[in-house]
């Protein structure tokens, strides 16, 4: 079962270099509203490139902390579950297990998969360590938004329960791989099929789209 361990929300606040930020979430105790634009409370200091409809709701697998030990040693913010910006803190699912526009029920809200998560350099300016952003990209760890179909209440301990039947044949490793990692394989079968995928969302289609028409030239 996906049993989501925490929800977490972030802040603005400092960052090692002192920009500001709010990639830092915290667990937030009791019932928390998730609305069309994310969790009660939850901030984006860089409204360009975070929030809004489309990235309502993240979650960063807690299973690839384990291979993050691996790559830059028992850095203490690992044990922080929103440790990448985070809004929902789950074990037991990852990129390769979750599809464009598969929906799940959490509470009494209802999410739907938008599109992966992008890295940035606030990965690396967060953690002080270089070559994150990078790990990310060749290693396909990237994590998903949700889009909220229907506004609702959830909290800690709630199942992240999939609907049976929804979302694209695309998981979000095969999306992020083809769009995103510079080193994948060419696949334009797959790069058409996401540009013209309606679940994913419009800015990711436009990615798919452009690969394709740079390769073609």
């Amino acid at each position: 079962m996906n049993e989501v361990i925490a929800l977490l929300t972030g802040r603005s606040a400092l960052l090692p270099d002192g920009k500001r930020s709010a990639i830092g979430k915290h667990p937030v105790l009791g019932p928390l509203h998730i609305g069309t634009l994310g969790l009660e409370g939850d901030m984006q200091v860089d409204k360009r490139h975070h929030g809004g409809p489309e990235m309502a709701v993240h979650l960063y697998p807690l299973a690839h902390h384990a291979f993050w030990r691996a790559r830059i040693s028992d850095h203490p913010l690992l044990a922080d579950p929103g440790a990448f910006g985070g809004n929902l803190a789950v074990e037991n699912l990852d990129e390769t297990q979750v599809r464009i526009g598969e929906r799940f029920r959490l509470g009494s809200a209802l999410l739907e998969v938008s599109q992966p998560r992008m890295p940035c350099a606030t990965i690396e300016r967060r953690f002080e360590r270089r070559g994150m952003v990078a790990a990310i990209l060749g290693s396909g760890r990237c994590g998903w938004y949700f889009r909220v179909i229907e506004e609702g209440v959830a909290q800690a301990g709630d199942i992240l329960q999939p609907i049976a039947g929804s979302g694209a044949p695309h998981t979000v490793r095969s999306a992020f791989s083809a769009v995103a990692d510079p080193a994948a394989v060419m696949d334009s079968e797959l790069l058409t099929q996401l540009a013209e995928c309606e679940a994913l969302s419009a800015h990711w289609r436009a990615k798919a789209d452009s690969k394709l028409r740079r390769h073609a030239l």
